[in-house]
């Protein structure tokens, strides 16, 4: 009989909201084994671990990567960590999927992909939007031209006044509406459409006074070739249901997505099998057990993080 490989022994980095979720995913994953927690709130590090069983728990990563005792890493860590930590693993010669956004600038990002280049490591990005069986069905469509896109609009909207995290939680650092949430809509409409060039446009409101960031922002992109657009509104200071909300505007149809779901323009759901977070979390661990590139890997991100640049400069 055929010998059964081992799980993928998973450090998990990060014990906030997305720390969380990949907990509960990874937890469930066939071919995966969470083997520690790095936290920098022990206190609610062991809580997490011991709700899924995670044999260890600690406040030290350059430990955890230097142990032996695990063989891949995913890194939850607050958005500002992430270059840091995404270097660490590369240079201690372990694959690693770092949960969006890559870096907040594009040296950041760029550094990351130089950095997996030399260690020939897996290096993955969480690039949800990717995996959602909504997004890859349209997607599927317009590859085919059985859909033909015109605009594509996208919200995204948060109630952030106070310093809280998903859950309502409070946070030890700020979140960033472009580099995080924008990012996430930018490279789904440079992935949709496997391009980069684009004419871009940005504005956004006024800076907060306690949160000391911009709370909402506008950004338009243009396809130069085919005129295509995107127009996405982000705010923080929505009540009301929160998320990235999308509705595709096509020649054959309207679409709306959210999450893992769709439906057309008569309001019909269209049936889909999958979820984003599992098959993303699945995706790097038979990457990583097989060798190959990963879908999101840090190369395939970075054409929208330079969008996300050219952005940045719009809005001084």
């Amino acid at each position: 009989m055929p010998v059964e490989s081992p799980p993928l022994r998973i450090a998990l980095v990060g014990e906030g909201a997305m720390g969380h979720t990949h907990a509960e995913v990874l937890a469930s994953l066939p071919g995966a084994a969470l083997q520690a927690l790095v936290a920098r709130d022990l206190d609610a590090g062991r809580a997490l671990a011991q709700k899924w069983s995670i044999p260890h728990c600690s406040d030290d990563y350059a430990a955890c990567l230097a142990s032996g005792e695990v063989d891949a890493v995913v890194i939850a860590s607050p958005s500002a960590l992430h270059v840091e930590h995404g270097l660490m693993a590369a240079q201690a010669g372990l694959p690693c999927l770092i949960e969006i956004p890559a870096a907040l600038d594009l040296a950041g990002a760029e550094a990351l992909g130089q950095a997996q280049r030399r260690s020939g490591q897996v290096m993955m990005v969480a690039h949800s939007r990717r995996f959602s069986p909504a997004h890859r069905w349209l997607k599927s469509r317009i590859q085919v031209g059985t859909f033909q896109l015109h605009h594509l609009v996208a919200e995204t909207y948060f109630l952030r006044r106070s310093n809280l995290n998903m859950f309502g939680q409070p946070r030890t650092w700020t979140d960033n509406l472009l580099w995080h949430h924008a990012c996430h809509s930018v490279d789904l409409f440079a992935w949709l459409l496997e391009s980069e060039d684009f004419d871009v446009q940005a504005q956004q409101g006024p800076v907060h006074p306690v949160m000391g960031i911009p709370m909402d922002m506008s950004i338009g992109l243009r396809e130069r070739r085919t005129g295509q657009l995107l127009t996405l509104a982000l705010s923080f200071n929505n009540k009301g249901p929160f998320g990235g909300f999308y509705r595709y505007i096509g020649e054959q149809d309207t679409y709306r997505a959210f999450r893992d779901e769709l439906s057309d323009g008569e309001g019909q759901p269209v049936p889909l099998e999958g979820a984003a977070f599992a098959s993303q979390d699945a995706e790097f661990v038979e990457a990583v057990r097989t060798g190959r590139t990963p879908e999101s890997d840090i190369h395939s991100i970075l054409p929208g993080m330079r969008l996300l640049q050219r952005i940045q400069r719009c809005l001084g």
